[in-house]
């Protein structure tokens, strides 16, 4: 049977040129993590990497979503909320956010080596990113549009809590995470449906986006 989705959608308007293999210790914020790092060799599932066994601690339809299924279609229903204002509105753009409006969504995820491909689709547009660990850290770290982001997971009273801690622009520019602390995406379970809560803004520029909905995850 398909599966049906949706992830997330966090992001800034920069443009990402390069990724380059890191080279300092961990916690280092000098060095650009790099998509093709050595833990991609890793057998265990992307998030089992990240939270261990505290993924046990989530309902079974997220442990479902992020069990590293080679492919795996879900679908469900949004409410997106988009900022206003020009800048508000460039980022949106240069970072493929969705449209504001209620409908139908469908996140198709590709697990690979280790690491992940999801491409959402949301109001007729596609937002794609991958996502990978480093040995360096333990952080997941996620490719989208033009920036790199660097994010902490926790297990909240079984919810699965995403924060920035690290952030890279034109593959170069590393950014000041106090930049993002507005920039959140929850997971969680009720009903027996995947639900997912993610807000996005930034100082100076108010809300980018706030999108909400649910998932079947069979």
């Amino acid at each position: 049977p398909r599966r049906r989705v949706v992830h997330d959608v966090r992001s800034a308007a920069f443009l990402l040129a390069s990724s380059r293999r890191p080279h300092r210790a961990a916690g280092d914020a000098g060095v650009v993590p790099a998509l093709n790092d050595a833990t991609a060799a890793i057998a265990l599932p992307l998030f089992r990497r990240v939270l261990g066994d505290a993924l046990d601690r989530t309902p079974a339809c997220v442990c479902r979503l992020h069990s590293g299924a080679a492919r795996a279609l879900y679908r469900g229903e949004v409410q997106v909320e988009r900022g206003m204002g020009r800048l508000a509105s460039l980022m949106a753009w240069v970072t493929s956010l969705p449209p504001a409006g209620h409908g139908p969504v469908e996140v198709d995820i590709a697990a690979h080596g280790g690491r992940e491909r999801w491409v959402r689709r949301i109001g007729g547009r596609e937002m794609r990113s991958r996502l990978w660990t480093r040995s360096a850290d333990d952080l997941l770290w996620e490719r989208l549009g033009a920036v790199v982001f660097g994010f902490a997971l926790r297990i909240e009273d079984g919810v699965i809590v995403w924060r920035v801690d690290r952030v890279w622009a034109l593959g170069l520019l590393p950014l000041p995470s106090r930049w993002f602390r507005e920039v959140v995406c929850r997971e969680s379970g009720e009903g027996g449906r995947y639900r997912f809560d993610v807000r996005a803004a930034m100082p100076g520029i108010g809300l980018l986006v706030h999108y909400r909905g649910w998932l079947e995850v069979p």
